[in-house]
């Protein structure tokens, strides 16, 4: 694996290869194994163009515990708040010998330039890119449910997973829809109809406006933060509305098979699209879901730097 740019670059074996190779890290971990040595003598770069909490400590984590260098690259205070390009911050990089680029940037499309433009040698890995992808949190998403509802093992065919909240602006949400797919489950997007894209009819999902009637069935509910900071438009009348059309309270999670859980991608607002009740329920994956971001991470600089095998 060279790059990995989208969740739609994953065939149904390379998902589930990383998915594996997470596994075993994450058994290693759990045996009070420290640093493993895979990528000693290897340089990570974390490009974050945007702000980051979960993603940028996770990936700096993963490249630890497999005793890679990391240098961690912000926007805030380089040379990008004096004008320098992507290409001339790449060049740089470049120069410094990074091996892998893990890149989060504001605009779609970015992580497929710096790969493809010849500006540095080295893997680049999308943590996101501007409304289009986020395919790591897809697979930690992925991760999740299968060590909930298929045991650690498989594939997640016959599992139903319901997507809420503001679709439009989701990175998480397309790449999410794609790697279920390819994985075998069946996704239902739900949301307002100004917050779903344009051509979303063609995706390979299930589209509802109504909340209620896509809880029925569901083995997983994935919330959705609405992502005021993307929005230059009213695209719902309140907040207060939104909440109750489209947020999850105890009333809806009570209407769940007793063995589905909820998600979040992070970071979430508490009383509108989740409850603290609900976030904070014994249903609720939320904190397991940072924890197993580490792991993918980790089997997916594995994999990209360190070799092709699973771990032993």
């Amino acid at each position: 694996m060279k790059h990995l740019l989208s969740a739609a670059d994953l065939s149904r074996d390379a998902a589930l290869q990383i998915l594996d190779t997470a596994k075993q890290l994450s058994l290693a971990t759990e045996q009070g194994v420290g640093k493993l040595p895979p990528l000693r003598g290897r340089t990570v770069v974390n490009l974050f163009y945007e702000d980051s909490t979960r993603t940028r400590i996770s990936f700096e984590a993963a490249a630890k515990r497999l005793s890679a260098d990391v240098i961690n690259f912000s926007a805030v205070g380089s040379s990008v708040s004096k004008g320098e390009s992507l290409k001339d911050t790449a060049l740089t990089l470049e120069a410094m010998g990074a091996d892998a680029v893990v890149i989060r940037h504001n605009s779609s499309g970015a992580p497929h330039r710096l790969a493809n433009a010849g500006w540095i040698s080295g893997g680049v890995v999308n943590a996101g890119d501007g409304t289009h992808e986020h395919p790591t949190q897809a697979l930690l998403d992925a991760y999740t449910l299968r060590d909930h509802l298929r045991g650690g093992q498989g594939d997640l065919t016959g599992l139903r997973v319901t997507i809420v909240g503001d679709v439009l602006h989701s990175r998480v949400a397309r790449s999410n829809v794609l790697l279920l797919n390819t994985l075998g489950a069946k996704v239902c997007l739900v949301a307002p109809p100004t917050l779903l894209p344009y051509g979303v009819q063609d995706w390979d999902c299930e589209v509802s406006y109504d909340l209620d009637a896509c809880l029925e069935g569901a083995d997983a509910v994935m919330m959705l933060r609405v992502q005021r900071e993307r929005m230059n438009a009213a695209y719902f009348p309140t907040s207060h509305e939104y909440s109750n059309r489209y947020g999850l309270n105890v009333t809806r999670m009570n209407r769940l098979s007793p063995d589905a859980v909820i998600m979040h991608p992070g970071p979430m607002n508490r009383g509108m699209e989740i409850s603290a009740d609900v976030a904070d329920s014994n249903r609720s994956v939320i904190v397991e879901q940072v924890a197993n971001g580490v792991s993918v991470r980790m089997a997916v600089l594995y994999l990209m730097l360190g070799g092709s095998e699973s771990v032993k």
